[in-house]
């Protein structure tokens, strides 16, 4: 039986995850798997990677074969050159935590009202041209 290293489909449809799964290589890609070692999110800005870099490398050694897109994770992520014996890849990029946004308290915000809409009522309209035209027929 070929084991391969291949990745696992979830999400929505314009919303793809993936989990780095160990797998029997006769089985459907969303199918069963024997091992799951990893996250993969394209969507997320830079990509989340996360990969269980022990259970590769136990993998690798036992003869498992990645599929193009795992391996290029794996270079990715150093574990594919740590399995060779090649040195290591420069890091990943991390994504910085997001800054809070102000609060409206912080921002001078206050419950008081600024004063009276824009735009006038249509009914409020009427009734002035209404008392408007009465009064220039009285005078």
């Amino acid at each position: 039986m070929a084991v391969k290293i291949k990745l696992k489909r979830l999400g929505k449809i314009r919303s793809p995850h993936y989990r780095i799964v160990v797998a029997d290589s006769r089985t459907r890609r969303d199918g069963r798997a024997i091992e799951e070692i990893g996250l993969y999110h394209p969507v997320q800005n830079p990509s989340r990677i996360e990969v269980d870099s022990e259970r590769a490398q136990y993998w690798l050694g036992v003869g498992a074969q990645p599929t193009e897109p795992v391996l290029a994770i794996l270079k990715l992520t150093g574990d594919w050159q740590k399995y060779k014996g090649e040195p290591a890849p420069a890091p990943l990029l991390v994504a910085e935590p997001k800054a809070a946004r102000p609060s409206f308290d912080a921002l001078g915000g206050d419950d008081e009202g600024k004063g009276e809409a824009i735009t006038q009522k249509k009914k409020a309209e009427k009734k002035d041209e209404a008392s408007a035209e009465s009064a220039s027929t009285e005078a």
